[in-house]
């Protein structure tokens, strides 16, 4: 490398101008310049050095002059890393489509008022769940900016997103589900119990493999999900009989799939076509997670459980589903008769029912 006495250097690759310096941290930092001569190079150094006075001097890093299309590239490399590839490719739509065509400036120019324009023009187009989902990934690239000192606050931070409308709840009753299995093709039976008891999404049943299965322990290791995390699913009997039903003679490799050869279209018009056949309406495949989680509250589970089984990072997620188990509260608020005793007013003398009911009277 040349010219390193003053922090400008080339590579040997003679890929341009780069510099280094020491930031207001005390860090040591390196970077490639979009600069043509040695002299732009080091005004440029010189300039970076005034700005990291400027940081220790104020004690926070003043605004840089990244565009929002700067900070996308470094934003949806660090989520790359992160993200599944399907969730990748949506968060970089959102952000190279939407974000990117609206803010198309500095980052550091971007106001609170730009973004409650932003919210406003996109419920105008898209629904509450878009913009809630849009306006937090912007949220993220601009906290992110922060922690790289490219701005010093984040103008999002009290932008509230549109209400969001609680989630649709579809679920069969057991006679209907019965029916529906009977009626599946050989090849999509086994696919719809194992989504049907466990709550998997589609996608993570079709994905399943082999090494991912422990029958064993009648359990299955998800090493990641929709969310980025992975997740243990429980397996019941119908789970077992129906994965035991896929095997073939000849033991499979431990990284083929499961269901090999189907595809996530060929489940959605073969399930569609079927429950038209059996004149069940407004019911997709994916309602048969919904089925899952609503019969779980109905026969108990807390709601918790049901966000743990399902891989809901958000409780409100699991919330759609709250009424339809009523009677926990009323059993939650009946265990206070067994910590203060059945307390009574003055002059209460005894306990009638009337219709059912227990009340007291004078």
């Amino acid at each position: 490398m040349a010219g390193n006495a003053d922090g400008v250097y080339t590579r040997r690759d003679r890929s341009g101008y780069w510099m280094h310096w020491t930031d207001a941290q005390g860090l040591r930092r390196w970077r490639k310049l979009n600069v043509r001569t040695l002299s732009q190079a080091r005004a440029a150094r010189a300039a970076e050095l005034v700005r990291v006075e400027h940081s220790r001097v104020l004690g926070f890093a003043p605004p840089g002059e990244e565009t929002f299309a700067d900070v996308a590239v470094k934003f949806l490399a660090h989520q790359n890393a992160r993200l599944t590839p399907k969730a990748y490719e949506r968060e970089r739509g959102i952000v190279n489509e939407h974000l990117g065509s609206f803010f198309p400036g500095r980052l550091a120019s971007i106001r609170r008022l730009d973004i409650q324009r932003y919210v406003t023009k996109r419920s105008s187009e898209v629904s509450a769940h878009s913009v809630h989902k849009e306006l937090n990934i912007l949220k993220h690239l601009l906290r992110l900016a922060v922690e790289w000192e490219i701005i010093p606050l984040s103008p999002a931070q009290a932008v509230k997103s549109p209400r969001v409308p609680a989630g649709r709840v579809r679920y069969l009753q057991p006679t209907e589900l019965h029916a529906l299995l009977e009626a599946c093709p050989e090849w999509l039976r086994p696919v719809a119990v194992v989504a049907v008891v466990t709550g998997m999404r589609r996608s993570e049943v079709l994905g399943l493999r082999w090494l991912d299965v422990d029958i064993a322990n009648a359990r299955i290791l998800l090493p990641q999900t929709k969310n980025g995390d992975g997740r243990i699913v429980y397996l019941n009997q119908s789970a077992l009989a129906a994965l035991q039903s896929v095997l073939r003679t000849a033991l499979p490799k431990a990284t083929d799939l499961v269901f090999t050869g189907i595809t996530p279209a060929q489940v959605s018009v073969a399930f569609a076509r079927l429950r038209r056949n059996q004149g069940i309406f407004d019911f997709r495949f994916h309602d048969l997670r919904h089925t899952a989680a609503s019969w779980l509250r109905m026969k108990g589970a807390d709601i918790h459980t049901v966000a743990q089984l399902l891989g809901h990072k958000d409780l409100r997620m699991a919330a759609r589903y709250q009424h339809l188990s009523p009677s926990f509260l009323a059993d939650a608020v009946a265990t206070l008769d067994g910590v203060f005793g059945v307390l009574c007013y003055p002059g209460v003398t005894q306990t009638k029912t009337l219709e059912g009911a227990a009340v007291a009277s004078a």
